[in-house]
């Protein structure tokens, strides 16, 4: 998908009632929530709301403090017109080709294509990420692992620990994650980066 093209108007707007489903399954407050997953209140309680979206790893942290994978949150993937003939592979890699349909998730402004398939022992979660202009900004956010982030086409603001910074196509940031953070894109055209974070989401 070019980078210069809108994104599909089709946001995944089941993610928020889903996360409100889920908490209200296990009779968690949004405090008991918050309290679980390192998110605000406020931030969560606009999330259920649909007034601001949420990120995948914020999400993750909010499916492992309700017992439930990512993918949990989004409607099931169509299947790819014409099947790839899958050929087994050792347990220590993957290979995707560039003709597989990748899984792709919407959530808010973002748009997520996975890199990879599962891979036993592996650790990394490689994506190609299109963030849509404009939207809410997430609250600065930390969490277990790490994350890289590359910038193919247009501009981001990427802060880190309170400090803003403009990343541009050919820059990127590499951090600990829990050093809160949060990316934004104030521009007026759809900026795709590619992103590396550890743990696995999925």
């Amino acid at each position: 998908m070019p980078a210069t093209e809108p994104l599909e108007d089709t946001p995944s707007t089941q993610v928020g009632p889903r996360i409100r489903e889920f908490r209200k399954q296990r009779g968690l407050t949004l405090r008991s929530l918050a309290s679980r997953s390192g998110l605000s209140i406020g931030f969560l309680s606009q999330v259920e709301r649909g007034i601001s979206s949420i990120g995948l790893t914020a999400l993750g942290s909010v499916a492992t403090a309700l017992g439930q994978s990512v993918s949990d949150f989004f409607d099931e993937t169509p299947a790819a017109p014409h099947e790839p003939v899958v050929v087994p592979l050792p347990s220590h890699f993957t290979l995707t080709r560039a003709e597989n349909a990748a899984t792709q998730y919407v959530s808010g402004q973002q748009t997520y294509r996975m890199l990879s398939e599962r891979g036993a022992g592996l650790v990394l979660e490689p994506m190609l990420v299109h963030i849509a202009p404009g939207g809410q900004r997430e609250n600065a956010y930390g969490h277990a692992g790490e994350e890289f982030a590359y910038v193919i086409t247009g501009e981001l603001l990427y802060e880190v620990d309170g400090v803003e910074h403009r990343l541009r196509p050919g820059d990127s940031v590499h951090l600990r994650s829990a050093v809160p953070h949060r990316m934004y894109n104030d521009t007026d055209a759809v900026t795709t980066v590619v992103s590396v974070v550890t743990p696995r989401l999925f």
